[in-house]
């Protein structure tokens, strides 16, 4: 029978690069959430950089879902993270045992103890990930039991420092959410405050929130699929049982707003190149929504059209890696490469990820909205692109057309319209489906058609037949994809080669 990974185990294994020591730092992190992504990226740089004897700190995690937390208190709450992908061309396949988390308290079951764990003066962070639902105002009083919400847990637990401390100053907290919302910091703020004044708290407690607590927006970026399928197969060949065992890709990206005192605080961002405190995380936000997202949104149609069913195959196809490279390094980065200092490493790093063997992305995930995507994510570009060189980018272009032809429906039911692939049907989730849907019905002439969409203000920002022979290319290129067929198209360009 296989052992546990617990304490007793990881001492005894050698190379573990886990000493005893680390079990007896003190907790200077309130993290709210149990979830993958932060113990894939929050939790993992904090262990980085104890490793590295930088930080010396360990994490009080608190879990807001129903259950007990045996599944971490089992195993002395360690983990293992088994990091894979693809990093400069190279794969990689690490595994490591972390041991940042001191403690998980359920937060109905375990509240008062969540309280007492901020009288500790060391504890000067709070961290959390609730998802984006997580952030939003809901009207209740703070009293003695657990709130419902997020930012009235937050609040309680600022009350309960303040009075703990009576109001001194440099008692209060680096507050990072990790929730993917624009300006996460500044709204998770904005919503404490109405709370606090819902709960007619002391004005000398709300000036102690402005004065002595930094709330900081921030940008996470790492693919963590989580606990893998294939569990007792991975512990045969690991030689140990890990319930809370997490796969993630080598990549990861963490931009907080700070200042020199948050990233005093902070100090495990030595640990690691790819985690920033600045004062601006603009740059980085546009550089993902751009490169990342904007080079799937381009690309993801076509490559799904031509057969291919994951981002992995399309990175395998010979013609689609063409295209994704191009796409990213020859039409978008030069977009952006003046204003994102780091955005040519990040070119570079997302390239990587698509190649990833590790990680089924499907392509009919991606499309998922894909023509807001498209609007969000790729108008500013083509506008840019043209400004710039006074010319088309001919694989967005194709991407758009591409688009155009996996939103033309051949059927609908009771308003869910299906896209044909070969001899294959598929739900077109978008919600302009409809819009795309009417257009279609005009294609006698596609490149009226085209002008059409590209003109319609209830899709873009803007008119976009404004862009000069961006519609006819456009057109232009539907014209081919239905006329020779998707893998018919590919097939001559690749003969042009």
């Amino acid at each position: 029978m296989l052992p546990i990974l617990n304490k007793e185990y990881i001492l005894k294994k050698p190379h573990s690069g886990v000493h005893e020591k680390m079990f007896n730092f003190p907790e200077k992190i309130l993290q709210f959430g149990t979830g993958v992504l932060l113990r894939g990226l929050v939790d993992y740089l904090v262990d980085n950089a104890n490793r590295q004897g930088i930080y010396e700190g360990r994490i009080v995690v608190v879990k807001s879902t129903d259950g007990d937390t045996t599944e971490f208190s089992s195993q002395d709450n360690l983990f293992t993270t088994h990091i894979k992908g693809v990093s400069q061309g190279e794969l990689v396949d690490n595994v490591l045992i972390n041991t940042a988390i001191s403690r998980v308290l359920q937060s109905n079951a375990n509240w008062q103890e969540i309280l007492d764990a901020v009288h500790q003066p060391a504890l000067q962070t709070i961290i959390s990930n609730t998802t984006e639902v997580g952030i939003q105002y809901l009207a209740e009083k703070i009293g003695e039991n657990a709130p419902v919400s997020y930012p009235g847990k937050l609040l309680a637990v600022l009350w309960e420092r303040y009075t703990y401390f009576e109001g001194r100053a440099h008692t209060g907290f680096v507050i990072v959410p990790t929730e993917l919302v624009v300006d996460n910091g500044r709204l998770l703020k904005d919503i404490v405050l109405q709370l606090a004044a819902y709960n007619n708290m002391p004005a000398a407690f709300i000036d102690w929130i402005h004065a002595d607590n930094h709330f900081c927006n921030s940008l996470v970026d790492r693919i963590v699929p989580g606990k893998p399928r294939n569990l007792a197969e991975i512990a045969t060949t690991a030689g140990y049982t890990d319930q809370l065992w997490i796969e993630v890709e080598p990549y990861l990206l963490w931009a907080i707003e700070g200042d020199e005192y948050v990233r005093s605080i902070l100090s495990f961002v030595k640990g690691d190149e790819n985690m920033f405190i600045v004062p601006d995380i603009t740059p980085f936000r546009e550089q993902k929504l751009r490169l990342l997202n904007g080079s799937h949104t381009a690309a993801v149609p076509l490559a799904f059209l031509l057969g291919l069913n994951t981002v992995y195959e399309a990175m395998q196809d010979e013609y689609m890696r063409d295209f994704f490279r191009a796409v990213a390094l020859q039409e978008i980065l030069p977009t952006i490469v003046d204003t994102c200092p780091t955005a040519t490493a990040f070119a570079s790093d997302v390239l990587d990820r698509f190649a990833n063997p590790f990680i089924a992305h499907k392509l009919i995930s991606i499309t998922f909205q894909e023509s807001s995507k498209m609007n969000a994510r790729n108008v500013r570009t083509l506008l840019r692109y043209q400004e710039k060189f006074n010319a088309l980018p001919p694989h967005m272009c194709l991407g758009f057309a591409a688009m155009l032809v996996f939103l033309q429906p051949v059927g609908e039911e009771n308003g869910k319209y299906f896209g044909n692939r070969g001899t294959e049907e598929y739900v077109i989730t978008d919600d302009n489906a409809a819009i795309f849907a009417a257009w279609w019905q005009q294609d006698s002439n596609i490149h009226e058609m085209v002008a059409g969409i590209c003109s319609d203000q209830r899709l873009w920002e803007t008119d976009l037949t404004a862009i000069p022979g961006f519609a006819a290319k456009v057109a232009d290129e539907v014209v081919a994809l239905k006329s020779n067929g998707v893998k018919g198209y590919i097939q001559s360009q690749l003969f042009k080669k």
